[in-house]
């Protein structure tokens, strides 16, 4: 076994005991697909991943890919390239594939799961291989030249790119200046630079084919002038696959990263050497919404990616915590004491606690917003282009996995991030900042979730002005009804969970006095009623606050619908084996709710303390 850590009956549990996910398996479009199938399919995924998936996970740390600016390629270390190629021989790809191109149809919630083991083991080898969800775009968006492109991506598995970032933009993607030029074929050439381009180049396929957003000439400013072209390395015979020419596509530098190295993070130029072309998707000027399917995906991915390293760093701080001995107990202070596991001390059983109950209740924060997803592919058949009814189950499911989205990736990047560098490495002491143990690549990897696909503060911005204000509030207020509703109802008849109760009760009055403050200094900020434009600055000082605030909220929330359901499966007599489980459950989520979310109570006393004096410091005194 690698480095690895597979927590499938915490998986299992999420799926089939606080969601439950078996309601809507074996019908509908997921008739093919039924509970034994599922579990079969996440314990499989779990042996590939914590064998031959993790296997190359610190050979490819230690010997990246190479590029050679003079043929503009990169070179793969060979165990990478067989990890990868047992992700492809596996089919997992075919996950994500239109059931139209031999693909299956599966849950996002079952989905997103599995996407956890293999985050957990191999990260790239989940972002090389979003070969086959790009490609499902381009089949739904897609002209029928395009669907002929999207068919044979998959079955050649080329790489797909995500090319948004430019040089001097950054993440003002309005601000763009790649430009698209139409010809008299209909076709579109592309120049500019774009950078930060994952898997943009590598030697494990024969073509790559890029989703460039660029500005027709001519087209307003701003992210609506925006469109998204589709710009493959080599030209296509659609008809017969054969690879033609050269496309003026070209990788001209290859990122040298703190970690994550094997995926390539690439500088691409278009349009220097030769014309790049590329074909307008859908032949429809709809850039910056058609890429959004991308972003909300990628969005995903890295919340994902961040618990799933935050589990597999915590599972293996605990293997190490029940081996290592140090010390004595802190009640048998003679100098003879036996010495004891570290599991005995105080400090570290609260750290590894902390771990754990982060660990588990961002798993479930990522499925329960995946649950909203399952009902939206069940109402569209999980066809993109198709909108649903306003005010429909659909509709409603897919504004909440919206709220929720920024929180999966902010939340997430940020706890795991933190936690494994604070509190995972901290229980090896010593040894944690060795290379003998993953730990210290994990820190390294993790780091870049709070970054990727927008940055924590932007995360912040997009969950109060787009998920909040332009939601008329409407989801937050349907979630936080729905977590009064709880606390109010937890355990109250058997008189349980009482202390727990009050204190998610309190935890949600100080969310939505934040939320209270905020909305207050929006409103005093419009001018058209009389308010000052300088109040968005105190908006602006705690939307990160908010942002973690609430997921600090919903994690609470969703631990003690885990320990409920713990709490009532070990009064039904559980089955031995599971009784250490259903006991680890309530445990964690009463310490969370104890020695989390009471910091709450002073985040609301910052924000609600925020003035203006921030914003009036002079620049040069910083």
């Amino acid at each position: 076994m690698g480095h690895y850590k597979a927590n499938v009956r915490d998986l299992e549990f999420n799926l089939f005991e606080v969601f439950g996910r078996q309601e809507i398996l074996g019908k509908g479009i997921y008739a093919d697909l039924d509970v034994e199938a599922a579990k079969d399919i996440l314990g499989e995924v779990a042996r590939l991943a914590e064998n031959e998936l993790a296997a190359s996970l610190v050979d490819s740390d230690r010997n990246p890919p190479i590029y050679d600016p003079v043929t503009c390629s990169v070179t793969i270390p060979e165990s990478f390239k067989k990890s990868y190629q047992a992700y492809l021989d596996g089919e997992w790809g075919r996950l994500d594939t239109p059931v139209e191109l031999g693909g299956m149809a599966v849950p996002p919630s079952l989905r997103w799961s599995i996407a956890e083991m293999v985050c957990g083991a191999n990260p790239a080898i989940h972002m090389y291989g979003a070969t086959f969800s790009f490609a499902k775009l381009l089949w739904f968006l897609g002209t029928p030249e395009q669907k002929k492109l999207a068919k044979l991506i998959i079955d050649n598995a080329w790489h797909t790119t995500m090319v948004l970032t430019e040089p001097d933009a950054g993440s003002d993607v309005g601000a763009g200046r790649t430009k698209a030029v139409q010809q008299p074929d209909g076709t579109w050439h592309i120049s500019g630079v774009k950078r930060f381009i994952t898997s943009a180049e590598s030697d494990m396929c024969d073509n790559i084919v890029h989703f460039v957003l660029a500005r027709p000439e001519g087209a307003v400013v701003g992210t609506k002038g925006l469109s998204l072209f589709i710009v493959p390395k080599f030209h296509v015979d659609l008809e017969t696959g054969a690879l033609g020419e050269r496309n003026g596509a070209y990788v001209t530098n290859v990122e040298h990263k703190m970690g994550l190295k094997v995926s390539t993070t690439c500088e691409i130029t278009f349009g220097e050497k030769q014309p790049a072309v590329g074909t307008l998707l859908g032949d429809v000027h709809d850039g910056i919404a058609q890429m959004f399917h991308i972003i909300e995906g990628a969005r995903m991915f890295v919340g994902t990616k961040a618990i799933a390293t935050l589990s597999t760093g915590y599972l293996n701080a605990l293997e190490y915590a029940k081996q290592r001995v140090q010390g004595a107990d802190l009640t048998t202070p003679a100098k003879d004491a036996p010495r004891v596991t570290i599991t005995h001390h105080p400090d570290v059983r609260r750290s590894l606690m902390l771990q754990k109950a982060y660990s588990e209740g961002l798993r479930a924060l990522v499925v329960y917003a995946a649950t909203f997803q399952d009902t939206v592919d069940i109402e569209t058949g999980g066809i993109p282009s198709v909108h649903p009814d306003k005010g429909s189950p659909a509709d409603v499911a897919s504004r909440m996995s919206d709220l929720l989205l920024p929180i999966v990736k902010g939340l997430g990047s940020e706890r795991a991030w933190v936690l494994l560098g604070t509190e995972s490495l901290q229980t090896f002491g010593g040894s944690g900042f060795l290379q003998e143990y993953p730990l210290e690549q994990y820190v390294r990897d993790a780091k870049i979730d709070t970054l990727y696909e927008g940055t924590t503060a932007i995360q912040g911005l997009d969950f109060f002005f787009r998920k909040i204000v332009r939601d008329h509030g409407q989801s937050m207020t349907s979630l936080s009804m729905q977590i009064a509703q709880f606390a109010k109802d937890l355990g109250a008849q058997a008189g349980y969970f009482d202390a727990e109760r009050e204190a998610l009760g309190k935890a949600l009055e100080n969310v939505q006095g934040i939320v209270g403050y905020m909305a207050g200094a929006a409103f005093q900020s419009d001018p058209r009623k009389g308010g000052d434009l300088k109040n968005l600055y105190k908006v602006g000082q705690n939307t990160t606050r908010l942002l973690l605030g609430a997921g600090d909220l919903i994690v609470g929330w969703l631990l003690m619908r885990q320990a409920e359901v713990a709490k009532n499966a070990l009064d039904a007599g559980a089955a031995p084996k599971d009784l250490d489980f259903y006991t680890g459950k309530i445990a964690a989520a009463k310490f969370f709710v104890h020695q989390v979310l009471p910091r709450l109570a002073a985040e609301r006393v910052m924000a609600e303390a925020t003035d203006l004096s921030l914003m009036e410091v002079p620049e040069s005194a910083f």
